[in-house]
């Protein structure tokens, strides 16, 4: 009886897997198998938010393994030399991986090869909607612009949208190992898998997306960046949906999956970006470690900033608007290394994501993608426009609970016991103007 291995990695679903297709059109028994690898730790990626959440993705994608016939095989190890020990133990011809972007994943999809050789087979468009190099500009192997990309990826073809099976059949007497998680957690943490991310999209609005995505006190985001980071959801199955849905909405939902692609190819094309500039611009950041633990607790003075780090530590997830002005105000207004900042989001993000995090901090810091390097957010400008009445800074600083309104946004006026802004408002709005770029 023929046998092959489904190895997951960031795609832990049923639902439009094509790794898991691919793995039971090839053999007439698989075996699902996850790895956690201890060089995963070693780099840091392996926070405990992101931990707790992958316990959860991996118990539930055993019970739906199950309800199949079959279960997942969990080990512990170096991922290639764990997978050849269990396609030893289950008689395995082939394996089956989704393709990756990170220095990591090519490592492992390197040393996979090297056990497996023609016996491996890697599977794009499991990650992302449109695998990178998919679309390139002329002469060049990715794009740097995300306008132009953008209209390349729309134009780009697309896989079917595969369903979920209904039956797999795994072989019996091969060992499954626990995965053990220890603290300290944020205490609010969504929980994770396949089933809650499903849920979760089909109770998400996303008709009034394009009104409301940037609302602070709104909470109306998807909330879907954890699922789509461990693969809980796929994005092409996301975007097949949404653009049945269609309008504004949909489309600025289906926007951002292509950013998220962008970042991706980009990341693929340029692998050190993960630690250093894309684009150096010669900074010589500034080096405080006072103002980069006020910035990290949430206690800059200005309470916008301070909301999105507190939500941060509370639910390991941030509001996208916050997380552009709290990075802005970090590299921008403190002009501290936006490493810094990167490092701190991916212990606590649950959706951390080497492509997403890294990429995003370097566009916010002038180092990356965007074209206008000079861009800098001006918290109070930021708080005015997407917290008007105060209502998202009152959630999560309620120390200024107290203070009605739009006048939460500058406790100095009218709350002493707060702490004093780490930079005096007529100082921050001097190197706004320095920078000819407020926004």
């Amino acid at each position: 009886m023929t046998v092959s291995i489904a190895l997951f990695t960031q795609d832990l679903r049923l639902h439009d897997n094509p790794v898991l297709h691919a793995a039971r059109a090839t053999a007439e028994q698989v075996v699902p198998l996850f790895v956690l690898d201890p060089a995963v730790e070693a780099a840091g990626f392996a926070a405990p938010n992101r931990l707790a959440f992958l316990a959860d993705c991996l118990a539930d994608l055993d019970a739906s393994l199950r309800r199949t016939g079959s279960r997942l095989i969990v080990r512990h190890g170096a991922t290639a030399e764990q997978t050849a020990r269990v396609a030893a133990e289950a008689g395995a011809g082939l394996v089956h991986v989704a393709a990756g972007v990170s220095g990591y994943a090519r490592r492992r999809e390197a040393r996979l090869h090297d056990l497996f050789g023609d016996r491996l087979r890697v599977h794009d468009a499991s990650v992302t909607v449109v695998p990178p190099g998919r679309v390139t500009p002329a002469g060049r192997d990715h794009y740097a612009v995300f306008t132009p990309y953008h209209r390349a990826w729309e134009q780009a073809p697309r896989r079917t949208v595969l369903g979920a099976p209904r039956s797999i059949h795994t072989p019996d007497g091969i060992g499954s190992e626990n995965l053990a998680v220890t603290g300290p957690f944020s205490p609010d943490l969504p929980r994770g898998g396949e089933t809650e991310a499903r849920t979760r999209w089909r109770r998400w609005g996303v008709d009034a997306y394009a009104e409301v995505h940037d609302d602070l006190a709104a909470d109306r985001t998807s909330r879907l960046s954890p699922y789509l980071h461990f693969g809980c959801l796929s994005p092409t199955e996301l975007t097949t949906r949404a653009r049945h849905r269609g309008g504004a909405g949909a489309e600025a939902f289906v926007r951002q999956l292509a950013w998220r692609d962008f970042h991706h190819q980009v990341l693929a094309a340029r692998p050190d970006a993960a630690r250093r500039d894309y684009r150096t611009r010669d900074d010589h950041w500034h080096q405080d470690e006072r103002e980069a633990e006020a910035w990290r607790q949430g206690r800059t003075g200005y309470p916008i900033v301070d909301a999105g780090m507190r939500q941060l530590a509370h639910q390991g997830w941030m509001h996208n608007r916050a997380r552009l002005l709290t990075a802005s105000f970090l590299a921008k207004s403190l002009y501290l290394d936006w490493r810094i900042g990167a490092a701190h989001f991916l212990s606590l993000l649950v959706d951390g994501d080497v492509a997403n995090n890294q990429l995003n901090w370097q566009w916010v810091a002038g180092t990356g993608t965007d074209t206008r390097p000079n861009r800098v957010l001006n918290p109070l400008r930021q708080a005015d426009r997407y917290d008007p009445d105060g209502a998202y800074v009152r959630r999560w600083v309620p120390e200024l609970a107290h203070l009605p309104g739009p006048a939460v946004h500058r406790p100095w006026l009218l709350a002493p016991d707060y702490p004093d802004p780490i930079i005096a408002p007529d100082t921050l709005s001097a190197r706004l103007r320095a920078a000819r770029s407020l926004d």
